[in-house]
């Protein structure tokens, strides 16, 4: 549960690279989530080339960390025989959010930066890897050893936001207040 709790997005990194035991590692991670009827439609594209982070990080205003980062992993669906064509997100999001973990245990950070809501940054992506119409971008994540930031707990727990039994609407104006 330390993982869990210290991790944070870490958009700095020391220049020093990934080992490849640690990137296998981050990848199995990825692929024991769940997914939809045990359809696992994810892929990945690693990336440790300089030249391609750094167009990787053009990607959007929200991507630089990519130029920053000594490796990069793009997750991606093939949607060719999804028996569950509307779970595919969610399944990604599960392997996303393993790496995100696992990398906090080998002491990574990293940086989830969404694409599969952003048709400029998914057609970036299906550009720039010439990608068929049934791999679909889902997410860039930059990974390194943290520079100037560290996973560390921050307490976000909310009991404002647990409900039980039944919604009960809470007084938006007072719930504003301290912000």
């Amino acid at each position: 549960m330390k993982e869990i709790f210290n991790r944070r997005s870490i958009r700095k990194f020391q220049d020093k690279p990934v080992e490849k035991e640690k990137i296998e590692r981050l990848l199995r991670a990825a692929m024991q989530a769940p997914s939809a009827g045990n359809q696992q439609p994810w892929e990945f594209i690693v990336v440790e080339e300089k030249e391609t982070l750094n167009k990787l990080s053009e990607m959007t205003i929200y991507s630089k960390p990519a130029k920053e980062a000594p490796l990069a992993f793009i997750l991606l669906a093939d949607t060719s025989n999804l028996r569950h064509q509307s779970f595919w997100q969610q399944d990604l999001s599960a392997a996303l959010e393993n790496i995100l973990i696992e990398a906090v245990y080998l002491e990574l950070g990293t940086v989830w930066m969404g694409v599969a809501t952003n048709e400029a940054a998914e057609k970036f992506l299906i550009d720039m890897y010439q990608l068929p119409d049934y791999i679909k971008p889902f997410a860039l994540v930059a990974i390194g050893y943290p520079d100037e930031q560290e996973n560390v707990f921050v307490d976000r727990y909310k009991p404002d936001k647990v409900h039980y039994e039944k919604w009960t609407q809470k007084n938006k104006c007072n719930s504003l207040e301290g912000k």
